[in-house]
């Protein structure tokens, strides 16, 4: 098992799929947004926000962890 830590990020306030894509992968787009969320399941997949809720439209929380490349080969 490696012991390299996986890149990551604490998202900002606000930040979505697109926007941390561009920042920290140099450019958006589906492919990009597609990789992020592919590598971030515990985030992608969260269950949706109850109506009215702030997070209602974006999963993404300030707390959340999102890693910036996939997972090492054991």
């Amino acid at each position: 098992m490696s012991s390299i830590p996986r890149k990551s990020v604490f998202p900002s306030a606000g930040d979505s799929w697109e926007t941390i894509a561009e920042r920290e992968l140099g450019g958006g787009g589906e492919e990009a947004v597609g990789q992020l969320q592919s590598w971030n399941l515990h985030v992608f997949m969260r269950p949706p926000a109850a109506p009215g809720s702030p997070h209602e439209h974006n999963p993404i929380l300030p707390s959340d962890v999102i890693f910036l490349e996939p997972p090492q080969a054991a």
